[in-house]
């Protein structure tokens, strides 16, 4: 609570000041601004996951993750979940529909591996049908660059 100055001057009960029961909002604005400019500079960083030229990567492995399941692509048209080969994008996708429950597959982390030489487009129509199968944590996995 704060106080301010009455109409009763020096002459009143409490010396001229009564209390004022308006709340201070400049700690909260202040607070407000802060996390505003976090979150300016950290969208744009959080919403960047593809790399261009992805083969080689100085990041480190990712160890969080619980059971990752792996997709791998061939130059020559392979497909791959873990081991067991697959001729096409739809079936992979329906692969992995099969094998995860829905109530899952917003949360089942899946790491894509793609030849360096495979076309873009590839990888994209791949990534494509993982999202709308409701896959949507897909990590490009990429060689680790030699220091």
């Amino acid at each position: 609570m704060g106080m301010q100055l009455g109409a009763e001057g020096a002459h009143g009960k409490n010396s001229g000041f009564s209390e004022s029961s308006d709340i201070n909002v400049t700690p909260f604005v202040d607070v407000m601004l802060v996390l505003l400019i976090i979150f300016m500079v950290a969208v744009p960083i959080a919403t960047v996951n593809v790399k261009v030229n992805f083969p080689d990567s100085n990041a480190q492995p990712d160890t969080k993750a619980a059971a990752p399941v792996w997709i791998s692509m061939t130059k020559a048209g392979g497909f791959y979940i873990g081991d067991r080969r697959y001729h096409s994008v739809s079936e992979i996708g329906d692969q992995l529909e099969k094998e995860t429950p829905v109530s899952q597959r917003e949360t089942t982390r899946l790491f894509l591996r793609g030849d360096a030489e495979l076309p873009y487009k590839q990888v994209l129509e791949l990534m494509n049908r993982l999202r709308d199968g409701g896959f949507y944590k897909i990590s490009l996995v990429g060689h680790e660059a030699v220091k």
